[in-house]
């Protein structure tokens, strides 16, 4: 997913903002730990607390509002409306890349995609998903997938 948003973000800039790079990897690496830490499949506000505890250990609070809106808006199904943070937009994208596995690659080209998978195998990742999902369907029939958004 990471490699995903860092092809997004080449294609948009020639210059490497390290900073932009930083967030990412953070909002990469917090995106989806709710499914874990919560142990559930409505995973993306409690994914937000041990992100904001990381930031807070590195003294970069002030990535926080741009971090959390990167988590809570990454299953977006239509575009982001933060033109202050241009990197919801590109993390949204690049999430729905590496989920459809590539079928949908928002602009991610396909020979980074076909890279990403070989280099990044998928580990029963997306299994585990439709397994959490079908576990949460008899508890919430009309809201299979609580963690899409409009």
């Amino acid at each position: 997913m990471a490699g995903c948003c860092l092809a997004l973000l080449s294609q948009q800039t020639q210059n490497t903002d390290i900073d932009a790079v930083e967030k990412i990897a953070i909002a990469a690496a917090f995106h989806d730990i709710g499914i874990w830490t919560a142990d559930t499949i409505d995973y993306l506000e409690p994914s937000i607390p041990p992100m904001l505890d990381y930031l807070a250990e590195q003294d970069k609070e002030h990535w926080s509002d741009e971090i959390h809106v990167m988590i809570v808006e990454h299953h977006k199904i239509t575009t982001t409306q933060y033109p202050q943070y241009p990197l919801v937009e590109i993390f949204r994208k690049a999430d729905l890349a590496d989920f459809s596995l590539g079928l949908v690659r928002s602009g991610v080209p396909k020979h980074t995609m076909k890279y990403l998978k070989q280099q990044y195998p998928n580990a029963g990742f997306h299994k585990l998903l439709f397994e959490l999902t079908l576990n949460h369907l008899p508890k919430s029939p009309l809201n299979p997938l609580p963690m899409m958004k409009w």
